[in-house]
């Protein structure tokens, strides 16, 4: 009995060491072949045996154990009717609310506003004009909304003057939901430009982008009921 520590220790270390070998034959035989994967962050087994995952940030690829064949595209549990690759990108994705540089948004206040979103819009964005009517029907709600122009110069200077404007809630909602053309002002706008930088460190490549108390966090608009769905997970 007092050999089972050191034999399960030392198989633990050999299937460590072969893991290991496994990771940098990998690595080694897809930076000679291919270059734009010269600079891997990670190597690490799927549950489809022989299948390995190769992470560069948060793009996703597959190959064999030799490296000798790569795939892009998504894995699927067909047993458990579940994407595995949505789900790996979700995790690798997700930004821990209590991180956010909330002094960089305004905040929007409904009922008791106890449950908490952030999103992150563009002012010339149809979709987050959308977003922004189908909230109207969520209460009990504080939105941080970070102005995120990215679509135009025009975008920046909207942002500008949303941004800028005495009431910034005010100013966002008379342009977003009443067409109202912000009006002209200045002031110092290095939050926006964190903004943008927050956003390309986090991969938020489109608007809206939605961030939950959670973590998880959606890319586009969804309705009012949805919403209400993920507030309602995020704050168990």
């Amino acid at each position: 009995m007092k050999l089972l520590p050191t034999l399960l220790a030392a198989t633990a270390l050999c299937l460590g060491l072969n893991a290991s070998a496994q990771d940098a034959a990998i690595r080694k035989a897809l930076a000679e072949r291919i270059p734009q994967l010269q600079q891997i962050d990670e190597v690490r087994s799927t549950p489809m045996k022989g299948l390995y995952e190769v992470r560069i940030g948060t793009d996703l690829f597959y190959t064999d154990a030799q490296g000798n064949y790569l795939i892009q595209g998504e894995l699927i549990d067909t047993k458990a009717r579940r994407n595995l690759t949505e789900d790996r990108i979700n995790k690798l994705t997700a930004v821990d609310f209590k991180a956010l540089p909330l002094q960089d948004a305004f905040t929007l206040v409904r009922g008791n506003g106890e449950r908490k979103l952030a999103v992150f819009e563009d002012p010339n964005c149809g979709y987050c004009k959308r977003f922004e009517k189908d909230m109207q029907n969520v209460d009990n709600v504080t939105v941080y909304l970070f102005l995120y122009p990215i679509l135009s110069p025009d975008s920046a200077e909207k942002s500008r003057n949303i941004w800028c404007a005495k009431d910034r809630a005010a100013a966002w909602d008379d342009h977003m939901l009443r067409d109202k053309t912000p009006a002209a002002a200045s002031c110092d706008t290095a939050a926006l430009q964190r903004n943008l930088a927050f956003g390309r460190k986090h991969k938020i490549t489109g608007t809206p982008t939605l961030i939950f108390a959670d973590g998880s966090r959606v890319p586009g608009a969804i309705g009012a009921q949805d919403v209400e769905k993920r507030l309602a997970a995020a704050g168990k």
